[in-house]
């Protein structure tokens, strides 16, 4: 069977969540892989937890990630470790804004983006300008040289 590469990203509404999972979708998507996405709002916009799954390798049949079958945990805030670590295998990696430099944040809001690079500090078989690539197509113009340096702050950490 081939392997699937199961990845999780949890945090409350407004924090970029959805974000995070649309561009590692479309960097594994850009890649040739096959990739499936599955999201969770819950009370998302007055602040409740959200949470996405991406799933990916050659052939992946479904979007939801079985429980105990996560790799990477992608946390971006505190309060949603423990709702979402059932989904995490035992020896799964997790990520949280304390793995990252987030007194250089240029604004809160791109807490998402340096987790982000974090994260594909991890999926070392997807190159950095794919990434950027994915970052570039995701948002306005305006924010390109702030999302590229708040993602290698979180890359290169």
């Amino acid at each position: 069977m081939e392997k699937i590469t199961n990845i999780i990203a949890a945090g409350l509404g407004g924090q970029g969540v959805l974000k995070i999972t649309d561009i590692l979708a479309d960097v594994i998507f850009s890649a040739g892989l096959d990739v499936k996405k599955s999201e969770v709002h819950g009370m998302s916009q007055r602040g409740g937890s959200v949470s996405s799954e991406v799933r990916f390798g050659s052939k992946v049949n479904s979007p939801m990630v079985p429980a105990g079958e996560g790799d990477i945990l992608v946390v971006l805030d505190s309060s949603q470790l423990e709702v979402a670590r059932p989904v995490l295998k035992a020896d799964g990696i997790v990520i949280t804004p304390e793995d990252v430099p987030t007194d250089k944040l240029s604004t809160p809001k791109a807490l998402n983006v340096m987790l982000l690079g974090a994260l594909s500090a991890k999926l070392e078989q997807f190159p950095e300008d794919l990434f950027l690539a994915a970052l570039k197509r995701a948002f306005p113009e305006k924010l390109h040289e702030a999302n590229e340096a708040m993602f290698k702050l979180g890359r290169n950490r």
